[in-house]
């Protein structure tokens, strides 16, 4: 079978292997779609300090099923999460589930850019291998992890009713934590992006304003105006430039929230005025990553049709391609979210 993986100098290689087969209490899916990520095209760029395995926003078809295995059957339409907490030790009892010090150790094999990928015992038994309902095309399943990830970060942070939100970086994540804000109540949404394909991507689910972050003044105008200049409730850093921490420092409110949401880059530094952040009393709050409970929220909103993400794909290349598709999603001023198809699609 064929799956990608990470070669010499930072290359994404397509490579011949046996397909996995499922053990005692293992999965194997047959791939239909997986989402390239951000935290992708870091681990090309050699900026990611975790492990080479590439794809982790696969949806497909259960394709065998290991001794002892039930609630699922072959041919079952399926999301699968790649990594799971323990749910037993300390972290994990304080709620901080995603810092869990064995959750990043779990993983799809050999990952989720594969014709055939097996998924381990932990992850199914912790119900890491979500049905998807009948409603829930390909598109939105391989969107499922990226909007779980909002989830988990806007449950950190906590949203106000009616909350005023700038959203920094409208990637295919920002995106995504736009519609989800303004689906759990907030009262105003805006933000910024470079790249004109991802503004009009915004537009079209309802933010307020977005702005081009290279017009002076633009972003600090569009949160003065809406809030008559006491800054928003919550500013959400969505991108890894480390300067952007500074402007989201900038425009929150009193007593406001900026969530540290975008992979930043291996070595970056705080560049703020922390007197400035210490004495208007702000929270830095970093999220990361997700877990099956809220994907299954996310599942469940998509399903009944009040989230509607799907239409935030730009772009299916099959994985015999799948170098076209990380050129394709490293720009964003071609691409929105870049989906990899597979031969159960």
């Amino acid at each position: 079978m064929k799956y990608a993986h990470l070669g010499p100098e930072g290359h994404v290689v397509l490579s011949d292997r046996d397909p996995p087969t499922a053990g005692p209490g293992e999965v194997t899916v047959a791939l239909a779609a997986c989402g390239v990520c951000g935290t992708d095209l870091e681990k090309v760029r050699g900026n990611y300090r975790t492990a080479g395995i590439l794809g982790h926003e696969p949806v497909g078809r259960i394709a065998s099923l290991g001794a002892g295995v039930e609630n699922l059957a072959i041919g079952d339409r399926v999301f699968v999460h790649h990594h799971v907490p323990c749910y037993d030790c300390p972290v994990c009892a304080r709620g901080d589930y995603t810092f869990c010090p064995t959750y990043s150790r779990t993983n799809l094999d050999p990952g989720g850019f594969a014709e055939t990928f097996r998924v381990p015992k932990e992850n199914v038994d912790r119900g890491a291998v979500l049905p998807l309902a009948p409603s829930v095309d390909w598109d939105a399943g391989a969107l499922l992890e990226p909007a779980g990830c909002a989830l988990t970060a806007i449950r950190r942070v906590g949203l106000p009713e009616g909350a005023t939100v700038f959203i920094l970086g409208l990637g295919p994540v920002g995106l995504l934590y736009a519609r989800l804000v303004r689906a759990l109540g907030a009262g105003w949404v805006g933000g910024s992006e470079i790249a004109p394909p991802r503004r009009s991507a915004a537009e079209r689910g309802g933010i307020d304003v977005t702005v081009d972050p290279r017009e002076a003044g633009s972003i600090a105008g569009a949160v003065e105006r809406a809030t008559g200049g006491q800054g928003v409730d919550l500013a959400v850093v969505a991108t890894g430039h480390p300067s952007v921490v500074r402007s989201a420092t900038e425009i929150v409110r009193r007593g406001g929230t900026v969530n540290l949401f975008g992979l930043p880059e291996s070595g970056s530094r705080l560049d703020a005025d922390l007197q400035s952040i210490y004495l208007r009393g702000i929270r830095l709050v970093p999220t990361y990553a997700t877990t099956e409970p809220d994907i299954a929220e996310v599942h469940r909103r998509v399903a009944d049709g009040t989230l509607r993400i799907s239409d935030l794909v730009s772009h299916r290349v099959p994985l015999e391609r799948i170098g076209e598709a990380f050129r394709l999603a490293g720009r964003p001023e071609e691409s929105v979210k870049v989906v990899v198809t597979g031969p159960a699609a």
